[in-house]
C-alpha cells in the first residue's frame, strides 16, 4: 500500500513584495533563539555584577564590586615592592657608579638602562624622538652637541629642572636677545653672513664689518670664536648642527625675534630613581660625555 503524499504547507508572506519576488516569514531556527536569549540573560547578568553603565561620575560599581584601575593598582604595587632593593640602590650610588653597578648596571641589559629607556619613552620621545635624534626645535640626544653639557650629572640636572620652566626655581635659564628691535636689516644680514662663514654655511663671506657686529652684539655668550658657552646655554655656531635650521632665512628669523624653547622640569612629576635611570639612558646613546 503506497504512503500518503504529505500535503506540503503553504509558508504564510510578510506581505513584502518586489518584482515579483515574495518575502516568505520562515520561523528563525530554535538553536538561533536560544542562543540569542542566553545572551540576553548574560548581558544582563553582566550588568548587575560587573561596572557597566556609565553615569554622571563613574559607572554602576556592581554586585561584585570588581575593578580593572584596582587590578592594575595592585599589579603596579607588586611590581615597585619587587623592585624597591633596586631603586633604592639606583638612589644611593653617585650617578657616575650606576652603570657599571653588579646589581642594576650592565648596560643594554642593566635594570637601570631598561627602566631609563621605558621613561625615556613614555615622557621624551614625544619631543626627541623614539631614536633621540631629535627634530627641528628638538635636540637630537645621540651627538656630541650639547647646550648645558653631556656629562650623566649635567643631563641629570636638566632632565631634574628643565628649560626655561618657570615653575622651577632652579632651572636653566639663558635668554636671546630680539635683535630685531634695536638693529637694523642689513646689520641682522651681516651677522648672519659672518655666522654663516663661521661654519662654512650658505656660501657666506663675511667682512671686517660684520665680524664686528658679531663681536659687539653676539659674542659676549657665543664667545669671540663662536664655539659658545655651555654655562649660558649658548650654542656652538661653528659646527655643522643648527637646532632650528641653518638656512640663512632661519637663521634671520634667529636673530631678529630670538629662540627660546623649554623643556618641562621632571622633578616632582617623576621619582628620583626614574630620573636617575633615564639620565644614565640619555648618557648611554652614545652622545653623553
Amino acid at each position: 500500500m503506497a504512503k500518503k503524499p504529505v500535503k506540503k504547507q503553504e509558508v504564510e508572506t510578510t506581505g513584502h513584495e518586489w518584482d515579483g519576488i515574495q518575502e516568505y516569514n520562515n520561523p528563525l531556527p530554535r538553536w538561533w533563539l536560544w542562543t540569542t536569549y542566553l545572551t540576553i540573560i548574560w548581558g544582563i547578568g553582566y550588568i548587575i555584577a560587573y561596572p557597566a553603565i556609565p553615569l554622571i561620575n563613574g559607572a554602576t560599581p556592581g554586585l561584585l564590586g570588581y575593578s580593572s584601575r584596582a587590578e592594575v593598582a595592585a599589579d603596579i604595587a607588586e611590581i615597585e615592592a619587587q623592585n624597591a632593593p633596586l631603586t633604592a640602590r639606583i638612589i644611593e650610588l653617585e650617578l657616575t657608579e650606576i652603570s657599571s653597578d653588579e646589581l642594576v648596571g650592565g648596560e643594554a641589559d642593566g635594570f637601570a638602562y631598561n627602566g631609563g629607556r621605558a621613561v625615556f619613552q613614555t615622557f621624551c620621545a614625544q619631543c626627541h624622538g623614539a631614536g633621540a635624534n631629535g627634530s627641528k626645535g628638538y635636540p637630537s640626544l645621540i651627538d656630541d652637541d650639547w647646550l648645558w653639557g653631556g656629562s650623566i650629572e649635567e643631563i641629570y640636572t636638566t632632565i631634574s629642572h628643565g628649560i626655561r620652566h618657570e615653575t622651577d626655581l632652579d632651572t636653566r635659564i639663558s635668554e636671546m636677545p630680539a635683535f630685531g628691535e634695536f638693529l637694523s636689516k642689513e646689520e641682522i644680514v651681516g651677522i648672519v653672513d659672518y655666522v654663516g662663514s663661521l661654519s662654512s654655511i650658505n656660501g657666506a663671506v663675511a667682512t671686517e664689518e660684520h665680524e664686528m657686529l658679531f663681536l659687539d652684539n653676539c659674542a659676549a655668550c657665543h664667545a669671540d670664536d663662536g664655539t659658545g658657552d655651555r654655562f649660558a646655554g649658548a650654542p656652538n655656531l661653528t659646527d655643522a648642527i643648527w637646532l632650528y635650521g641653518s638656512d640663512s632665512a632661519t637663521l634671520i628669523d634667529t636673530v631678529t625675534y630670538a629662540r627660546a624653547g623649554v623643556m618641562p622640569a621632571w622633578s616632582g612629576r617623576l621619582s628620583e630613581s626614574q630620573i636617575r635611570q633615564a639620565a644614565v639612558y640619555i648618557h648611554s646613546l652614545g652622545g653623553g660625555e
